[in-house]
């Protein structure tokens, strides 16, 4: 039996590959879970009542881009959130998750070829490893660009030499980003979607830690975008409940973007996709609307920033982060401390350099740990101090 190479050469998903450094070492310590960013927080206790009141909509099919309640919930939401108008019927579709949809995002809209050449897609380095899958899967090279302390831990897409940008059908870019939690700020946005438009690639704006922040709410791409007057079809967003409502496992996305986006992105799903159950779409639709909630929910984990700033007060490095759930704490080697913890305290984090690509010297992550910030507020206390005194100390 013959297989596809493209996936062949893959690394191993960061999961399965700290499994495999941890598992067959016992934990010093009470378990305490760092790694994976899965909300901790009570989602809104109404949901379920949503559900159990649509739930015979469970005997049919399905809408496979949503129901006109869910979209209109969606653009009700961009139009309070970004400021931005969207039609329900043109602009958006529901995702079973953003997962699906930055995969597919590059199935539907990036192109075989570009001038002539491979295709190229830009990806931050650290990343989300959907990007480089969904790039490997459409036949484009994924470009990793490096996003560390001396870039703001965002990717400089505009650094690279013009023979790469002229290739670049698709860039994306996590703002805030996971793991370090930096924030894209109006001038980043405006250069991207200016660089973008002059050599003619799309932007895949993946937002879902949007809502988690500690001030000020993150600015948006789509926002940028109406103020420069960009093409509408330059800029795609994902977003989903999943963080903001704490409702990972309901898998209610979204996609947003141009008409002839999503019309293409519609087509796919039409073939490949898996849409929401009804009663799971109508919570959809409620919580999307709700917005007490997500205050409550951004409260806790400003709380939680707070406990983070003052553990490592002392700590040379710390970088407080600006948004989202996580801390990106510098070490001087990821996978060596991650296992020294685990032994030492039982505190289990990600080595950074499972979220990077490179060889090591060149990894961005190798000299990092990622550490969740999802655990109750008193287990989250205890983990972060040990972390401290096991590795700072």
């Amino acid at each position: 039996m013959n297989f596809p190479e493209r996936f062949s050469n893959l690394p191993e998903y960061a999961f399965p590959r700290l499994r495999t450094l941890l598992d067959h070492h016992q934990p010093g310590g009470d378990v305490i879970h760092m790694t994976i960013g899965a909300p901790m927080h009570d989602f809104p206790s109404w949901v379920t009542d949503v559900i159990m009141e649509n739930a015979a909509g469970f005997q049919g099919y399905p809408p496979n881009e949503g129901t006109a309640e869910l979209r209109r919930a969606i653009t009700d939401w961009i139009g309070r959130r970004y400021g931005v108008t969207m039609d329900p019927e043109t602009n958006v579709m529901a995702l079973n998750g953003t997962r699906e949809g930055l995969y597919n995002a590059a199935m539907a809209l990036c192109p075989e070829q570009k001038n002539g050449q491979k295709p190229v897609i830009l990806c931050p380095n650290p990343f989300y490893q959907v990007y480089m899958v969904a790039s490997i899967s459409v036949g484009a090279e994924p470009v990793f660009v490096p996003a560390t302390a001396a870039t703001g831990h965002l990717p400089d897409y505009a650094s690279l030499p013009d023979d790469v940008l002229n290739r670049t059908v698709a860039a994306y870019i996590c703002s805030p980003a996971n793991p370090q939690g930096a924030v894209a700020s109006r001038d980043y946005w405006a250069e991207l979607i200016s660089l973008a438009e002059k050599f003619d690639f799309r932007i895949f704006a993946d937002e879902c830690y949007s809502e988690i922040y500690r001030d000020k709410a993150p600015t948006g791409a789509l926002t940028v975008a109406q103020e420069l007057g960009a093409d509408p079809e330059r800029i795609t967003l994902f977003n989903s409940l999943s963080k903001r409502s704490n409702l990972a496992g309901l898998r209610s996305g979204l996609i947003a973007g141009g008409p002839e986006t999503i019309k293409r992105v519609k087509q796919l799903r039409n073939y490949a996709g898996a849409p929401l159950p009804a009663p799971l779409q109508a919570a959809a639709a409620r919580v999307w609307a709700d917005e007490e909630h997500v205050a409550e929910n951004r409260a806790l984990y400003q709380e939680k920033y707070a406990i983070a700033d003052e553990v490592f007060a002392n700590v040379q490095g710390y970088m407080p982060p600006e948004a989202g759930f996580f801390l990106w704490l510098p070490v001087d080697n990821g996978e060596e401390t991650a296992l020294k913890l685990w032994q030492q305290t039982g505190v289990r984090v990600l080595p950074g350099a499972y979220l990077s690509q490179g060889d090591s010297g060149q990894n961005p992550g190798e000299h990092y740990i990622r550490a969740a910030l999802v655990a109750p507020k008193t287990e989250l206390q205890q983990g972060l101090i040990k972390l401290r005194d096991c590795i700072y100390s």
